[in-house]
């Protein structure tokens, strides 16, 4: 879009745009005259449907300078360890980003626990499997409650805010929906249609075909880097000498590298995909990405530990491969996701100011600049990469933790900093997103639960394969594997029941819900009441007309 100075002064200087919207470059003035009455006539569809056709290529709202310094000042431009203002990031940014926030904050002190403990089971038993019963067991225990009681404090939190009790809304088509015009049965309005036995076909024939390739590239891959593996260890063991010693980590850290490079290349080919298939409604759209990113993340990133712990048996290897991933990961997160964006953004500030400056304009020029910077910023595409790391960062901590108690520290660490970088990518790096109001953190939780469920299989076989259990049944490996899967079962109903246990809702809360029910009931008795009072009273005037006539 050609934007010229004159386009954004007015005469007015109290005008202040609230939303920008860039329209391709050979607009017409009747589409630019059409759109503008469908704004102000309040037709959401109008702006949808431009989106889809190309002609708006985005449309997004400007930063308020004034409340983001307010903000800033008090979320991250002073590091100390302190409590996020949530309120303020909810009233700037809306709910959802908010709710991340505040269980990244969360999930940060939760992990505290599991840091202090697992610190001295590193530093003084490392070999010591009888004690580590005991690490993993609390892990197993504390994976549930952390969870459980986000639950409470997620309800404490959007109940204040609103949005408890929020309904679900009807949904137009996404942009980007095509096919053959048509009515919605439903709604009863003219827009694309689409038949679902096509896109099950796009599903089953392709994306299902691709993804179950990708997972076999991504198992090929692990095996070359076992083969890096074997190969620096040989060198290793033939010379013996402190700089091949360091050659041991090279292969773990190329390959927590290339895992990297391969999730973020497949989530590309899982959103082209996912969009390739045509769904209608937004929030299909989401589950369907979100099931093939986790997939192969999961598979991924937890592949190698899981193949080096129950096929090769090798500790030793499992905890530096554990470390070796965690630890690059996060670097790579903090420098891909942050640093490097603000870096970028950096520089086309000054090119935008030094242009400003070239204009040699007397007129005030500061909305100006700010449309400019702020529509080459990147657009915060949501909460699902952000929430993904964090997954990960639980499976690492919890699949393994009799293994590498270590893992909890270093995720403590880098969550410290991520607060703050997300705090200064969200301020500063991408534009400003619409709010959008939630009531949890939806499917994430589902996922985090999962992979508790998951971390409690792994620890129980970790345990059982080491040598003091082992040799507690020397000669029966049965009654080995009998007591494991019994111990595993008992965890697994230990977990259920206290997830049953613990209320997802406060008491106040409940009472408060039952409260504000029980008041509705009424108001609609009443209503009802007053209705048919209304009614009894019109009888006798229309039977009286009647007996006139």
């Amino acid at each position: 879009m050609k934007v010229t100075l004159s386009a954004l002064n007015t005469s007015e200087s109290s005008f202040t745009p609230l939303v920008v919207i860039e329209l391709a470059q050979d607009v017409k003035e009747e589409t630019k005259e059409w759109l503008k009455n469908r704004i102000i006539a309040k037709k959401e569809d109008g702006v949808r449907r431009l989106l889809t056709s190309g002609i708006v290529i985005q449309v997004f709202p400007l930063h308020d300078n004034e409340a983001l310094k307010k903000l800033e000042d008090s979320w991250y431009t002073r590091f100390a360890l302190k409590y996020q203002p949530i309120d303020r990031i909810r009233g700037y940014f809306g709910e959802t980003i908010a709710l991340y926030f505040g269980f990244l904050e969360y999930f940060t002190f939760a992990l505290i626990p599991m840091a202090v403990i697992g610190l001295p089971y590193y530093l003084f038993v490392w070999e010591d499997y009888d004690k580590y019963v005991i690490f993993a067991s609390f892990n197993l225990i504390w994976s549930t409650v952390i969870l459980e009681v986000w639950k409470r404090g997620c309800a404490n939190m959007t109940y204040r805010w609103g949005t408890l009790l929020m309904k679900r809304k009807f949904e137009e088509p996404r942009p980007g929906f095509h096919g053959v015009l048509g009515i919605n049965p439903i709604t009863g309005k003219e827009e694309p249609l689409y038949p679902s036995y096509k896109r099950q076909l796009r599903i089953y024939l392709v994306s299902l075909p691709f993804v179950c390739l990708c997972l076999y590239f991504s198992l090929y891959v692990m095996m070359i880097y076992f083969d890096l593996e074997v190969w620096a260890l040989g060198l290793h063991e033939n010379s013996g000498s402190e700089w091949t010693s360091v050659l041991l980590y090279v292969p773990s850290i190329i390959y927590a590298i290339v895992i990297e490079i391969m999730n973020r290349l497949y989530r590309y080919a899982a959103e082209f995909l996912t969009s390739w298939e045509n769904h209608r409604l937004e929030s299909a759209y989401q589950n369907h990405l979100i099931l093939k990113v986790l997939v192969f993340n999961f598979l991924n990133c937890f592949a190698s530990l899981f193949y080096i712990a129950f096929v090769l048996k090798d500790m030793k290897l499992l905890r530096q491969s554990l470390a070796t991933l965690l630890i690059t990961s996060q670097i790579l997160n903090q420098i891909v996701e942050s640093l490097l964006p603000y870096w970028l953004q950096r520089k086309h500030g000054v090119r935008v100011k030094r242009k400003m400056q070239a204009l040699k304009t007397d007129s005030d020029a500061t909305l100006y600049e700010q449309v400019i910077l702020e529509k080459e910023m990147g657009t915060y595409l949501g909460t699902f990469d952000d929430y993904l790391e964090l997954f990960l960062q639980f499976g690492y901590v919890s699949l393994f933790s009799c293994v590498y108690p270590l893992a909890a520290a270093f995720a403590v660490l880098n969550n410290f900093t991520e607060v703050n970088s997300d705090a200064l990518k969200m301020c500063r790096v991408f534009k400003r997103p619409f709010s959008e109001p939630s009531a949890s953190i939806g499917v994430w939780q589902l996922a985090f639960e999962t992979m508790s469920v998951i971390s409690v299989v792994t620890n129980c076989a970790l345990i059982g394969m080491s040598p003091q259990v082992n040799a507690i049944f020397p000669e029966s490996k049965a009654d080995l594997i009998l007591i494991v899967v019994a111990v595993e079962h008992a965890l697994l109903a230990l977990k259920f029941i206290l997830a049953f246990a613990i209320p997802d809702k406060p008491r106040h809360i409940q009472v408060k819900l039952a409260r504000l029910e029980f008041e509705s009931l009424e108001a609609l008795k009443q209503q009802q009441m007053k209705l048919v009072t209304e009614n009894l009273k019109e009888e006798p005037k229309e039977s009286g007309k009647e007996k006139a006539t």
